[in-house]
């Protein structure tokens, strides 16, 4: 297996180094979008992320990474039909646990529907006779990750299948013979080049944070992106081996903001310039405040505050509606400036 570049070691590109930071303490945020020009980091970053994740409890055997905390959203094979002990007048699941690392997917642009939502086996059904499902990339993403490099390429009727499985949590097999569902809920994350084509907007509004990334500018910045990358090719194991307590302390703060997140205190104040930003931006639906609340609360847990504040409104809002806004043929200035623009005026009438 190919080793990844440490997270760590990453320079630059801050923006997209912090937007995977906040989604890593709050999945629920929705998943991140990284658009930008060739060679600045995108995949690199993104397929780091696995160095960030504390590995989390499965049910042993089970192909769908099931949470045996959680019952309710237990698989077909992980749903006892007996076997089960009573706890305060509650049944819970025996069920035998094990540890594995949070799955970072890959979805190809070239992966047949098969490939991504499961089929067949085939080889059990030549060979032994037995319908059996093979699970997809779905299935090992699930209490994960599924990256999807040049997002922007994907085709129609894939898209339309995440659309659906993103919004149910649940992927629907019903073909050759078979009809089953298991559970598929995963962090969508993105990476392309706008130049290559737009994304779809009922996709694009499946992500919680979007962020622009450029090709630097600062010569010295530049010169240790080089150099850093051209250690890890030349000896990719001792250059983790350099950066991996560096990597350690970045998944122990991520453990410590999960931790402290549900303490994390939101004001009314606070919310009411959420609402009044998204209102004067003419965002559609209330998404926009619900993805600014949870990524202004997981950025406060990750600088180890109590409370979230304006500056961590500041900080998360280009982030989290840059990619939320129509075009507006009358201002050709870029999103993310008319976001930090309508965040003045607001914070200057609060």
């Amino acid at each position: 297996m190919a080793l990844t570049f440490p997270f760590a070691a990453i320079v630059g590109q801050d923006d997209m180094t912090l937007a995977i930071q906040v989604v890593a303490v709050d999945p629920s945020i929705g998943g991140v979008l990284v658009l930008g020009d060739r060679g600045t980091g995108k995949s690199t970053a993104v397929r780091a992320l696995a160095d960030l994740l504390p590995p989390i409890d499965v049910v042993s055997g089970c192909a769908y990474r099931c949470d045996p905390q959680r019952p309710a959203g237990l698989c077909e094979r992980c749903q006892p039909a007996d076997g089960t002990a009573t706890t305060k007048g509650k049944k819970t699941p025996k069920l035998p646990v094990e540890s594995r690392p949070v799955a970072v997917v890959d979805l190809p642009l070239g992966a047949t529907e098969d490939r991504v939502v499961g089929a067949l086996d085939l080889e059990k059904a030549l060979s032994q006779g037995i319908k059996s499902f093979a699970p997809g990339l779905l299935a090992q993403a699930h209490r994960g990750f599924l990256y999807i490099d040049e997002v922007n390429l994907l085709e129609d009727h894939l898209v339309d299948l995440l659309i659906d499985v993103a919004a149910s949590g649940e992927n629907l097999v019903e073909r050759e013979g078979l009809s089953l569902r298991h559970p598929a809920r995963f962090v969508l994350v993105g990476s392309g080049n706008p130049e290559e084509g737009e994304l779809r907007p009922q996709l694009l509004d499946r992500f919680g944070l979007a962020v622009q990334v450029r090709t630097p500018q600062d010569l010295a910045l530049r010169v240790e992106v080089v150099r850093r990358r051209d250690a890890f090719e030349r000896n990719a194991q001792a250059f983790r081996a350099q950066w991996q307590d560096a990597n350690q302390a970045l998944q122990q703060r991520i453990v410590k903001a999960r931790k402290r997140l549900a303490a994390v205190q939101t004001s009314d104040d606070l919310l009411m310039l959420c609402a009044r930003l998204c209102q004067q931006l003419g965002t559609d639906g209330l998404r926009a405040e619900l993805t600014l609340l949870r990524a202004t609360r997981a950025l406060a847990a990750l600088q180890g505050h109590k409370e979230v504040t304006a500056e961590h409104l500041r900080t998360m809002a280009p982030l989290a509606l840059r990619h939320r806004l129509r075009r507006n043929p009358l201002d050709d200035a870029d999103a993310g400036v008319r976001v930090e623009r309508s965040l003045q005026d607001v914070l200057a009438a609060a």
